[in-house]
């Protein structure tokens, strides 16, 4: 099993280490595709813990991290869901995307992310002691969040914070290179690509250009796409709908690889 290829951006490896060792829950807030889930898989291999990635949405229901019961032939029976698995196993479990969860289902991470660290299944009736190898992460876009989404403060000062943005040039850079297996001049070209996009106002574009999106361009320039093409179908169309934003992305590209105009 090959491992997680991870460039540390600053000091969230001894960050995320230190919280562990201690115990201590973890909040990572950063833009789609600047690396946060690939950070917390290097951290579980560094570690040598499981994780439990649960993607949070509307519907997400406390039975959905918990458990509940189940019929077979054989009865009724209880299934652990992957926070209760974690609690009792150790393991990381990391919950993506928690501010789409719904509000009671937040509540019950309050008892596993202070000193009591012990999740309660009121429907076994069990008070679960926490394995001393959990671990509560959680993760958040924070330009996803309005008036009716949003983290508790209750809940969010019950973290350890980590703040993530998108790699610096150099970074971003090896990072497409070894993911993706394109040369270091296509690879300089996607960086800047990028840094033109993220530079555009809010007003432009609503959601920046990921690291994701370099490595899935340069993928397919390794597969023998032309560049302007691989940029169109992974970068450009996959950030906007609106035909002046598309005309506006369709430059930045012609400006490194050339191409055509946007058919009309």
């Amino acid at each position: 099993m090959s491992k997680t290829y991870y460039l540390p951006q600053s000091n969230e490896v001894e960050l995320f280490k230190a919280a562990a060792s201690m115990n201590l829950p973890i909040l990572i807030k950063g833009p789609t595709g600047c690396g946060k889930t690939r950070f917390i898989e290097a951290m579980g291999e560094e570690l040598k813990r499981d994780v439990y990635t649960v993607v949070c949405h509307d519907d997400l229901s406390a039975a959905d991290l918990v458990g509940r019961h189940l019929i077979d032939e054989n009865g009724t029976y209880w299934q652990d869901g992957p926070l209760t698995k974690a609690v009792r196993n150790g393991g990381i479990c990391y919950l993506d995307e928690i501010i789409e969860a719904r509000k009671d289902t937040t509540v019950i991470l309050h008892s596993l992310a202070d000193y009591r660290r012990v999740l309660p299944i009121d429907r076994t009736g069990e008070m679960i002691e926490a394995h001393p190898d959990f671990m509560l992460v959680v993760s958040y876009n924070p330009g996803y969040q309005n008036v009716l989404k949003g983290m508790k403060p209750s809940t969010k000062q019950r973290f350890i914070s980590l703040s993530f943005n998108y790699p610096a040039p150099d970074i971003e850079k090896k990072v497409i290179i070894k993911e993706s297996g394109v040369n270091e001049e296509v690879a300089q070209k996607l960086v800047s690509i990028a840094g033109e996009i993220r530079r555009l106002d809010d007003n432009e574009i609503q959601e920046a250009v990921s690291t994701r999106l370099l490595v899935y361009a340069g993928k397919l320039i390794v597969k023998g796409f032309d560049p302007y093409q691989a940029c169109m179908h992974s970068i450009v169309e996959s950030l906007s709908d609106e035909q002046d934003v598309l005309e506006v992305l369709e430059k930045l590209v012609s400006l490194h690889f050339g191409g055509s105009k946007l058919a009309k």
